[in-house]
């Protein structure tokens, strides 16, 4: 069945608060049916409730009450930003998602948003973000090929000059023993000798192809206290909570944050 176009606040599993302009991922699922590296948790998700993923659908708010109302629970929420980007991409529409941003745009958090930028932010449209607080995590990984990596490091470096660029990197534990796992190691490492770096834990299933083909390594770890394969490049990587994360997705260094005191040391 389709997603209703009616935009809410979403709080997930891990405690942060979500409100997507865009559900379902048309890009993603036309690389690979179950998503981006196999692995989507959205479409995972979407197909366990019968929401069609591979279409995207625009949201909107109902009318002015509605839009008040969301804007007055954002202010309430016991985390520092609000997220767009969780169950959908908002570069599938970045009109309507600045539509979205510039409705809120006076809620006293931070808007963080994740993206894989399929579409490109024209000139200005990057100009009307300048004018918001808003966080972009460039979503990317080791596994995503020369052409896309190569675009969405562009996109990332681009927008350090109008708003907080973050390089949100879905990192691996790539199998040196293997030559397509060392050679993607490589590019993994060059990934974090960028500033401002996220680093978010591959958690594949055991029939997914990195793990069949021997390309990565797993292992059984704690994810938000329960038992999860993942593939752990780094030890010290946040597997719990979002109010514990130290990364916060980058909203620390966000303007509103700062002048309300949060994260101030």
């Amino acid at each position: 069945m389709d997603y209703s176009d009616s935009i809410s606040l979403v709080e997930n599993g891990r405690g942060c608060f979500s409100l997507d302009p865009v559900v379902g991922c048309y890009e993603g699922t036309a690389l690979d049916k179950n998503g981006c590296y196999g692995a989507c948790y959205a479409k995972s998700y979407s197909k366990r409730y019968g929401y069609d993923f591979s279409k995207n659908t625009l949201r909107y708010f109902d009318n002015e009450e509605h839009r008040i109302s969301t804007v007055n629970k954002i202010n309430t929420i016991n985390m520092p930003f609000v997220r767009m980007g969780t169950s959908g991409d908002p570069s599938s529409d970045w009109s309507h998602t600045l539509d979205i941003i510039k409705a809120i745009s006076l809620c006293n958090k931070a808007i963080v948003l994740i993206t894989k930028h399929w579409h490109v932010l024209s000139e200005a449209q990057i100009e009307e973000m300048a004018g918001f607080d808003v966080c972009v995590n460039t979503s990317i990984s080791a596994l995503d090929g020369d052409k896309l990596i190569e675009l969405r490091l562009n996109q990332y470096k681009r927008l350090k000059f109008y708003c907080k660029s973050m390089l949100r990197i879905v990192s691996c534990d790539f199998n040196n023993n293997n030559p397509e796992g060392t050679r993607l190691g490589y590019i993994q490492d060059d990934l974090f000798k960028n500033e401002e770096t996220i680093d978010t834990v591959f958690r594949p299933s055991v029939n997914n192809k990195y793990v069949l083909n021997g390309t990565i390594n797993t292992s059984e770890s704690i994810f938000m206290g329960k038992k999860s394969l993942v593939s752990l490049y780094n030890k010290d990587t946040h597997l719990g909570y979002c109010n514990d994360c130290p990364d916060m997705c980058g909203a620390h260094g966000c303007n509103r944050n700062k002048q309300i005191g949060i994260f101030d040391k």
